[in-house]
């Protein structure tokens, strides 16, 4: 495995970066629980689990995790043949974690040091258990085991769901759609454990289709927007006149 190896001026400057990414490449951001997951950061150490759809989802948790939750000292696990062609990812928090030899499951090394991360209030570990991208939409989640046996480990953690969805609308630019959670309540073994987790993330996730396709849901707050894009609606102005000219010069009587 890979260890961590964070650094405060590192965590600085590329949290500001993402944070501009976040603000400008997105038109808008919505979450849902935002409060609750908070919360449990400040009383718990907290074992975060979230389906994985695109890269958005490291942007995204890195800047709430960096620059919105106060007092949150973040962690994340990524596959270590990737973190190897990222290295600088290790000077945010991520740790690189070796599969097991059916690439199904995580080395002992690397789940222990999960574990012992996870030891006091303000600690925040990130885990994708589908271990790959994969649609929003895919069912069943296909969640594996590595996160549960981590949150049987460390029982005095809150295991918090988070879902994540994206769509294209009204521009050119994509939404995101975050929904956190209730705590997961743990399972009477490891695999009772994982499903109940892949249940309280499809729950957010299918909290936020009905927040597109049903009825707005007021729990879901703008965190941020990107700006107008002055430019772009000036550009839109002037073909949609020019336009309009065109029609009405081509309905004159000819002379």
């Amino acid at each position: 495995m890979i260890p961590a190896r964070k650094s405060a001026a590192f965590i600085r400057w590329f949290s500001r970066h993402v944070e501009k990414r976040v603000h400008r490449d997105l038109q808008r951001v919505q979450i849902r629980g935002l409060d609750a997951w908070q919360a449990a950061v400040a009383a718990h150490p907290v074992l975060l689990v979230s389906n994985h759809v695109s890269w958005w989802d490291v942007m995204l948790g890195t800047y709430f995790v960096h620059r919105v939750i106060p007092g949150c000292d973040a962690f994340g696990m990524m596959d270590a043949a990737n973190l190897r062609g990222r290295p600088f990812f290790a000077k945010i928090g991520v740790f690189g974690v070796e599969r097991g030899a059916r690439g199904q499951g995580l080395g002992v090394e690397s789940l222990r040091y999960a574990q012992g991360l996870l030891d006091r209030p303000g600690r925040h570990v990130w885990v994708f258990p589908q271990g790959d991208e994969r649609p929003s939409t895919l069912r069943p989640l296909g969640f594996r085991k590595g996160a549960a046996v981590i949150a049987q480990a460390v029982p005095e953690a809150v295991v918090v769901p988070l879902a994540f969805r994206y769509e294209l609308m009204k521009t050119d630019k994509p939404y995101a759609f975050l929904s956190v959670g209730d705590p997961v309540p743990r399972g009477a073994d490891v695999a009772a454990t994982r499903d109940a987790m892949e249940a309280a993330v499809l729950t957010e996730l299918d909290r936020i289709d009905r927040h597109l396709c049903v009825a707005r849901d007021p729990e879901f707050v703008t965190h941020c927007q990107a700006p107008p894009d002055r430019m772009g609606v000036l550009a839109e102005r002037m073909l949609a006149w020019r336009h309009r000219k065109a029609r009405a010069e081509r309905a004159l009587p000819k002379a």
